[in-house]
């Protein structure tokens, strides 16, 4: 999981290649990049499978997407807690 390949993601759901030159870590995903509600779905949806996470939408908090990077960090976050309870219930 890397952060470009979340700037990747993102593009794509945003339907505008030209963007990707122009997205930073601290650029605001629904503000500065103009992500709508429906393509939110599409971009959590789009996360889920690449990243192999579940983002438990009572949980979530708009506050993740004021930065590319928070996103990116809260995604990392979900993983590792996805990762200990999988070890946890092996051992």
């Amino acid at each position: 999981m890397t952060l470009d390949k979340l700037i990747e993601i993102i593009v794509e759901v945003r339907e505008t290649p030209e963007l990707r030159d122009s997205i930073s870590s601290d650029a605001d995903i629904i503000n500065d990049i103009g992500i709508d509600s429906l393509q939110l779905i599409n971009l959590i949806l789009k996360v889920e499978d690449e990243f192999d996470v579940e983002i438990d939408f009572d949980e979530f908090q708009m506050d993740e997407l004021t930065s590319v990077e928070r996103f990116f960090n809260y995604i990392k976050s979900i993983q590792e807690r996805e990762f200990k309870q999988k070890d946890d219930a092996l051992r």
